[in-house]
């Protein structure tokens, strides 16, 4: 970016939210003018490091779907979710974005007798909402599908499927761009600042001008409006991505349907094949560094490293010896509810949304469909729901933020490991 740029709307954050965003807008607008600005390139944060697995969930899931927002929103919300996940493929095959997805669905597998009973419970929570894509696993059933001595059964969600992350950003960017869209990267946005009736983005360089400006920025939003990080915390996972596996290492652990899996720890590991047969192996043990600290300096973690390779030869002890060359980390963006929502800055001007917790590969989509229709003052059916008006409760501020962090990992590991979850916890819950 450099020099003074003019636009009807600009965007901040080149990853799904911000190109969803821009491609919205252009859909509702075809003559407005639309800037993106990214610090790094298209899909630098969360769009280019998350696991690749593409679900239909809205909510984290479709229990909490029900406890946050009642029965009739929570099936309002399943369904549309499977009928967001079906148009987006269909927009990527009208588009020709390819980006390796592969229908495989998802595996939840569970590892103690507490988990099948919630994996009862998760399948028919989902058929009680008019999901019948759900459906329970023995465990002669999941080891023919993933052969791990640990699990016992489990949930197989037959929607969805796996993908590759950053070409689907970079092709979402190139279709943006056809339309008209200017992409500025490597462009730090330093201010957002009000300019007569609208608001300017400053960079080192240049500057633009617009009617309104999106906050697509996911786990820092708080770097260029602070008041908004009392509603969300930055949370830091950590994945690791094996050498392509031989056939007689495929062998040995079945996996010819290629889901992604997950397992029903509330600290679990979630791994999915890439298209030449290397296992990606991630964990949802996430960490968060006081001061809501989101930089390149939190991007590795020996000890998360050290972790994930323990625990995948206690999943695949036939597989010990695989080697995994790559590690990196990023931040997700975490809200006491698990569920993304949205807000306006700067008297209207500036609008962000933010917080998927994990599940942004498909959520961003209608994300970007709310903020176009906020940024254009347009009405929409997304516009009135729960998600999208109520802002969920809020994490204390520094220094109980860290306590409370610290306090809530150790309950939650407590309960993976067996124990009744605390009192603190159930309050949480409550």
């Amino acid at each position: 970016l450099e020099n003074a740029q003019r636009a009807d709307v600009a965007v901040v954050g080149a990853g799904l939210t911000g190109v969803w965003t821009a491609l919205f807008l252009k859909s509702l607008d075809p003559s407005a003018e639309v800037v993106v600005v990214e610090q790094g390139v298209a899909a630098y944060g969360a769009s280019g490091r998350n696991a690749g697995m593409l679900s239909e969930t809205v909510d984290h899931s479709h229990g909490l779907a029900i406890q946050h927002f009642g029965e009739a929103e929570a099936r309002r919300l399943a369904d549309l979710g499977e009928r967001n996940v079906a148009e987006m493929l269909a927009f990527l095959a009208d588009r020709k974005i390819a980006c390796d997805y592969e229908p495989t669905g998802r595996l939840m597998a569970a590892l103690t007798p507490a988990h099948l009973e919630e994996a009862r419970r998760t399948v028919g929570t989902a058929h009680r909402l008019g999901l019948a894509s759900f459906r329970e696993l023995d465990r002669e059933a999941i080891r023919a599908e993933v052969n791990s001595p640990l699990y016992l059964g489990g949930v197989w969600v037959t929607g969805g499927g796996i993908l590759d992350p950053v070409k689907l950003v970079d092709g979402l960017r190139t279709e943006a761009e056809r339309l008209g869209v200017r992409v500025y990267e490597r462009s730090r946005v330093e201010a957002v600042e009000p300019a007569g009736a609208g608001v300017r983005l400053r960079s080192a360089r240049g500057s633009v001008e617009a009617r309104r400006a999106v906050l697509a920025t996911s786990a820092y939003p708080h770097h260029l409006v602070p008041g908004v990080v009392h509603r969300f915390i930055p949370l830091y996972d950590y994945i690791l991505v094996s050498d392509p596996l031989t056939a007689a290492q495929r062998d040995a652990i079945g996996w010819r349907r290629r889901q992604g899996v997950s397992d029903a720890r509330t600290f679990f590991n979630y791994y999915r094949l890439t298209a030449d047969d290397r296992i990606l192996w991630g964990t949802s043990e996430a960490a968060y560094y006081a001061g809501n600290r989101v930089d390149a300096s939190c991007d590795h973690s020996p000890e998360h490293y050290r972790a994930l390779r323990a625990s995948f030869r206690r999943h695949f002890p036939a597989l010990a010896g695989l080697e995994f060359p790559y590690a990196w980390g990023g931040a997700i963006c975490s809200t006491t509810r698990l569920t993304p929502f949205f807000g306006q800055a700067l008297g209207g001007r500036v609008m962000y949304g933010l917080g998927y917790t994990g599940h942004g590969l498909g959520t961003t989509r209608l994300a970007g469909r709310i903020l176009a229709h906020m940024a254009l003052d347009r009405p929409g059916e997304l516009l009135d729901l729960a998600l999208a008006r109520r802002a969920p409760f809020p994490y204390p501020p520094e220094p109980l933020r860290s306590w409370a962090v610290g306090m809530v990992t150790r309950g939650l590991r407590r309960v993976d490991e067996g124990q009744r979850p605390s009192l603190m916890l159930r309050a949480l819950d409550r």
